[in-house]
């Protein structure tokens, strides 16, 4: 009963964090300068995006925010979860600012198709735009019916966003797509891709003042002389899930998992290491779900841990363990490698690795290592585990008396040469024969 409410607090605990956490600024008041929603969004297009600009936009039209603005640097994405936030920003009442930023930010692949759908688009100076061709949902290349499917499905979404730019933007955004083409911010800016390059924050929204956006509710000319900045984090599970889809944190998420899950297996009868081994592994579950994952990857790990078990119990020990680490080393370093290049971002660390392989594989060798010793150890049963045991004396003994060897009382008497016992002593066991133990005082 114990452990059951433990587990439903930690439960409710986790879905108060899942309750979405509203903006800490008060609406703007009649007359007050208007403000700026600001929110920053670095890695990789996720769900956790969609969930943070959701509520984001939900909070600049509580109170009432005359722009908000997303802070853009992404290798990339899925196109579904790309498309999925085009129409939400292409719904807002509110104008959506897309700014690629900082100084070496890039919007590229399913970026670049975000920061073309904002009300308005901004560069901040030495960053790119681009390499907006489709691949596979696991980063694979596409089949030619496919490619041609889904490349048309792109352009001519990317051709409506840009159509109200002018021929050369759309001609660029295109170029983006069936090219894999990709600019600098002076050269999106030239082809009217973006309207503005900002230094910061500040300076775009000097640059935004009385510039005219188009919402679904009809045009609206900005006001942002003078307007405040407000950042808006994510909140603890959104920040959560993008640590999720980090490559190495799902390995080690992963590998720790399957231990926790065998150690469980090996002692039944505790909870920690289940819940443990089931949250880890839930939890990458989560990260292979969204990641591009080469599923050899997986069956390369799994060998590994069968093999690991197998050298418990095989006659000859060691070799499996060895070829265990070295399945997980190749299984982890295949699982984050497509067929396609896989950008850094989604690559995992090759001494993380090996280092963790290696300390899994120390792991199991221990455990083979106690199993050999345990087989190897004569049998003590019986009389032969009494000879060198403590216990107390429960009465003086001179030369007999009782002692206890842990709930146990015996008779016993004193060894030649031992010193008298007292009860309350301890006293450790010479020898036994039959029920009677000879003893002699602890020193």
């Amino acid at each position: 009963m114990k452990i059951t409410r433990i587990l439903l607090i930690l439960m409710g605990l986790f879905f108060l964090l899942l309750q979405p956490v509203s903006a800490v600024t008060p609406a703007r008041a009649q007359g007050e300068a208007p403000y700026a929603l600001v929110l920053t969004f670095d890695g990789p297009i996720t769900p956790a995006l969609t969930q943070y600009l959701e509520r984001g936009l939900r909070a600049a039209e509580q109170r009432k925010a005359e722009v908000l603005i997303l802070q853009l640097n992404t290798p990339g994405g899925s196109i579904d979860t790309m498309n999925d936030i085009v129409q939400i920003i292409r719904a807002s009442n509110v104008p959506v600012t897309v700014y690629v930023a900082p100084r070496g930010a890039m919007a590229a692949s399913a970026g670049s198709v975000i920061t073309i759908a904002g009300q308005v688009s901004a560069m901040a100076p030495e960053t790119i735009i681009g390499a907006a061709s489709p691949v596979g949902a696991q980063g694979e290349d596409l089949s030619q019916t496919e490619k041609a499917k889904t490349s048309e499905a792109l352009t001519a979404t990317i051709r409506t966003l840009t159509e109200r730019r002018g021929e050369k933007a759309v001609s660029l955004a295109q170029d983006m797509v069936n090219n894999a083409k990709a600019v600098s911010a002076t050269e999106a800016l030239d082809a009217g891709l973006v309207d503005f390059i900002a230094r910061d924050v500040n300076d775009l929204l000097n640059q935004m003042n009385g510039f005219t956006v188009t919402l679904v509710s009809g045009e609206h000319t900005l006001n942002t002389a003078g307007a405040q900045t407000v950042d808006y984090p994510m909140n603890f599970i959104e920040q959560l899930l993008q640590i999720l889809i980090n490559p190495n944190i799902v390995f080690l998420l992963m590998t720790i998992g399957v231990q926790a899950i065998l150690i469980e297996l090996s002692s039944p009868g505790g909870w920690v290491a289940g819940f443990v081994g089931a949250v880890c592994l839930l939890l990458g579950a989560y990260g292979l779900g969204v990641l591009p994952v080469n599923w050899f990857g997986i069956l390369f790990m799994i060998a590994a841990f069968v093999l690991f078990i197998m050298d418990i119990k095989a006659p000859t020990h060691g070799a499996l363990t060895i070829a265990g680490v070295a399945s997980l080393i190749i299984g982890a370093l295949v699982l984050f490698n497509t067929p396609t290049v896989t950008p850094p971002s989604l690559q995992v660390s090759v001494p993380l690795v090996i280092l963790v392989s290696l300390a899994t594989g120390l792991v199991f060798a221990v455990i083979v290592g106690l199993g050999i010793r345990a087989q190897k150890a004569p049998a003590r049963m019986g009389q032969e585990s009494l000879p060198n045991r403590t216990g107390i004396a429960r009465t003086d003994i001179n030369p007999q008396g009782q002692v206890q060897l842990a709930s146990e009382l015996w008779t016993a008497e004193l060894a030649e040469d031992s010193d008298p016992v007292r009860a309350g002593d301890d006293i450790e066991v010479v020898s036994a024969e039959g029920l009677r133990l000879k003893i002699r005082k602890k020193m």
